[in-house]
């Protein structure tokens, strides 16, 4: 263990899903933490549970459970939703929405609806259920309706004013995304430059706490460094990150666990 304060523990985590053969436990016990700044890769053998360990980390895996800890605080402190914004799990396999990458590089920002104002909508849409005539009822959703989509329009503008073009340029650029036009459709993309998108996006979010699942598989040598130099910035900025690797070690990491077996061993790693 770490001297550093940690910054995320997770104690006695357990995976157990179900097969023909009944349930299968693909491991049991584990306990990890990780500090803020500190890059700690997870590795093993294909097949091993380290895409379940992650998505246990981030409450993501529904045949996981565990105590999870994000700077002292209980993971039953959190919503789902605030959980996943701290602790934000990116996947192997890149999901973008949007008629264009600046859209799905924004797209969290443009889900983030003021609570007040959502309740104003649903208030829209509720006022007038005493009546009982079916017109009114139906008017009343109208009204909710336009005011949630007036509602979203304004988060979509509040979105570009936090992320303007120049910052997601910025950002993309730092991966050797040159290529990629901010206007260009998400599933023209090649698969490493979806995975980069989708990096993107995620560090643009500032999480607490990063894990990423392979995010550099299909990419070359040169794409895949400046994956790594990337994360390796917003480790220097206080950010935990654990990615699942198959590569050689970059000597980006300071500890490296291996999954194996159902168990986790650690050592150090070769951090230049």
């Amino acid at each position: 263990m770490r001297d550093n304060p940690m910054l995320f523990e997770a104690r006695d985590v357990r995976c157990t899903v179900p097969s023909p053969d009944g349930e299968r436990t693909i491991f049991t016990g584990l306990s990890f933490s990780i500090a803020a700044g500190e890059i700690v890769d997870l590795v093993g053998p294909s097949g091993s549970g380290k895409s379940s360990l992650l998505t246990a980390f981030a409450q993501l895996n529904p045949h996981a459970n565990g105590v999870l800890i994000l700077d002292g605080r209980d993971a039953n402190g959190f919503t789902p939703q605030q959980w996943r914004r701290e602790v934000a799990y990116l996947p192997q396999k890149p999901i973008l929405p949007g008629a264009t990458v600046a859209d799905a590089i924004r797209l969290p920002f443009m889900l983030t609806v003021r609570s007040d104002d959502d309740g104003d909508a649903g208030d829209a849409a509720s006022s007038s259920f005493g009546n009982n005539e079916t017109r009114s009822v139906t008017g009343a959703r109208r009204r909710g309706l336009f005011r949630l989509s007036r509602l979203f329009r304004s988060n979509e503008a509040m979105a570009r004013d936090l992320l303007p073009d120049d910052r997601i340029r910025a950002t993309l650029d730092a991966m050797g995304c040159e290529d990629i036009d901010l206007t260009r459709p998400p599933h023209d993309l090649s698969g490493g430059q979806a995975a980069r998108v989708s990096l993107a996006r995620t560090l643009l979010t500032n999480p607490r706490v990063l894990l990423a699942d392979e995010v550099d598989a299909g990419l070359d040598d040169e794409n895949a460094d400046k994956v790594a130099t990337i994360m390796e910035s917003a480790a220097a900025q206080g950010m935990a990150i654990v990615r699942i690797r198959h590569r050689p070690p970059d000597g980006r990491a300071s500890r490296i666990a291996t999954l194996s077996d159902g168990q986790l061993t650690w050592k150090d790693g070769d951090r230049a």
